[in-house]
């Protein structure tokens, strides 16, 4: 829109300077704005959060709420299902995503392409749509109240397999050719050749799965309604009816902070790896 001349004049390219850093102030606002206040209203007394719930910092600020929203409301003991449960269910994607990509982008059966379309496919079909018939089928195999009613579901995730695939692709065909020439066998190509060149997708499946079950809830409130089974982010819903507003929110900020800690840490696993598979958006 600008010009590379226009752009060396002071006055553009201090407007473009600003427009830029007020962009940036403006997302970050948006994404830590709400971290903020679920730090400040976990360390507020109940009274200030309906008093004055706006203030930019609590008067008296209780970090023991953390403590007493750990022993009260069992936050260890939900925090502890939840990592039952994304464990499973990572587990299950990258093991599903793996060989489903392995497979049509290695192996290259006939059928490939029509089973490829059929995964994409369901990209396009609303989650709540098949939500009934999924519970009747975990119903029917007798998984109602158990994890695998949420591991297995988490397997059938398109996105997973297209990003698995599309890295697959990427790979050189040469390596694969001389391999079976060298007598390798299929298991031998996909741990000794495609999964040691395949460490940025894997962490890019992993991390996803991860972050994506940390945060489910309308699925493991319909197939776990035990509630010692459920993970934190059904049983805050729970605790909400009956729970004091500064401990619940305290419990809030623990849930959100091993996920977001994740982010933080491996956040360039992400980038690499959708670099990788030339997925962009």
């Amino acid at each position: 829109m600008i010009s590379a001349v226009e752009e060396r004049r002071p006055a553009v390219r201090a407007a473009l300077r600003s427009i830029q850093w007020a962009v940036l102030a403006l997302l970050a606002a948006i994404g830590l704005g709400p971290l903020y206040m679920t730090v400040k209203g976990a360390l507020s007394p109940s009274a200030d959060l309906v008093s004055s719930p706006l203030t930019p910092w609590p008067s008296d600020p209780r970090p023991e709420n953390f403590a007493t929203a750990w022993s009260d409301l069992g936050v260890g003991h939900y925090l502890l299902n939840t990592l039952q449960v994304v464990g499973g269910s990572w587990a299950v994607q990258l093991v599903v995503a793996v060989t489903a990509g392995f497979a049509l982008s290695v192996l290259r059966p006939w059928f490939g392409r029509y089973v490829y379309g059929a995964i994409l496919a369901t990209m396009f079909v609303p989650y709540t749509v098949s939500m009934v018939s999924l519970f009747l089928t975990v119903i029917d195999l007798g998984m109602v109240d158990t994890y695998w009613a949420v591991w297995l579901p988490a397997g059938a995730n398109a996105f997973n397999v297209l990003l698995a695939k599309r890295f697959f692709d990427a790979l050189p065909a040469e390596l694969f050719a001389a391999a079976r020439i060298d007598g390798a066998t299929t298991w031998q190509l996909l741990t000794r050749i495609v999964l040691p060149m395949s460490r940025p997708v894997l962490a890019v499946i992993s991390l996803l799965a991860v972050m994506h079950s940390w945060k489910d809830f309308i699925w493991p409130l319909v197939a776990i309604t035990d509630p010692d089974k459920q993970p934190i982010s059904v049983a805050l819903a729970n605790l909400a009816e009956q729970a004091p507003q500064d401990e619940l929110i305290a419990a809030m900020a623990m849930a959100l902070a091993p996920p977001v800690l994740v982010f933080l840490v491996f956040q360039k696993y992400i980038v690499a790896g959708l670099g990788f598979t030339g997925v962009k958006g």
